[in-house]
């Protein structure tokens, strides 16, 4: 049964297709949006804010893009968060395992955790599962 829709924001196009192409063989994904910087996807869930069944569940926020990266969407997506019709699940995505990352992205009240690239539909199946069972 298709549940959830998933977002992913990433400036790799070659990335976007291939967690695509992932996640919509998965059971629980009822739909995949993708956005290729952070002020794309802020738009969008400003947009749709108050739209529960526009709003992803789930979002996998690359840190490194152009124009605004994850950290700044972080910053202005805790203004638009109390406002959602549900909650949304932020996992920060990169391919630098660098310490000073995943301790910052620790920091943020609204990251569950740091994911380093590339990931593989296990670790797409084990973070939707745990967000459906919360």
């Amino acid at each position: 049964m298709k549940t959830e829709t998933i977002c992913v924001v990433d400036d790799d196009l070659v990335y976007q297709f291939t967690a695509k192409k992932i996640l919509n063989k998965l059971d629980t994904v009822k739909d995949v949006l993708t956005f290729s910087d952070g002020e794309q996807a802020y738009n969008y869930l400003k947009e749709h804010l108050k739209f529960e069944d526009k709003l992803p569940g789930l979002i996998f926020l690359d840190i490194n893009m152009p124009y605004m990266d994850g950290w700044t969407f972080l910053n202005i997506f805790k203004e638009i968060k109390p406002h959602l019709a549900k909650n949304v699940t932020i996992y920060m995505v990169s391919s630098s395992p660098e310490r000073k990352d995943i301790d910052r992205a620790k920091q943020i009240s609204e990251v569950t955790d740091y994911i380093v690239k590339p990931i593989t539909r296990d670790i797409f199946m084990e973070k939707i599962n745990s967000y459906l069972q919360n």
